[in-house]
């Protein structure tokens, strides 16, 4: 259950991360993760009630995947 959950957060973060970039651009970095973690906390597939609690269990997880999400993005655009 927690890898395919740990899975789906990956590819939240890599579409947080670049709708954040869209909607913020020129707002400071922390913004735009507070904004990324918020996206991806609001559309992990869990009932409302569990979220949090997935969100505080997988913190560490999900602040990971939102910085290797901006690394790959920054890859990108300097390529």
């Amino acid at each position: 259950m927690f890898k395919n959950l740990k899975n789906t957060i990956k590819d939240l973060a890599s579409t947080a991360v670049l709708l954040a970039e869209e909607q913020l651009s020129g707002e400071a970095g922390k913004k735009k993760k507070a904004a990324a973690i918020e996206y991806v906390i609001s559309n992990i597939p869990a009932p409302v009630p569990f979220k949090k609690l997935i969100a505080s269990i997988l913190a560490s997880f999900i602040d990971d995947a939102i910085e290797y999400a901006v690394q790959q993005m920054k890859t990108f655009v300097s390529e």
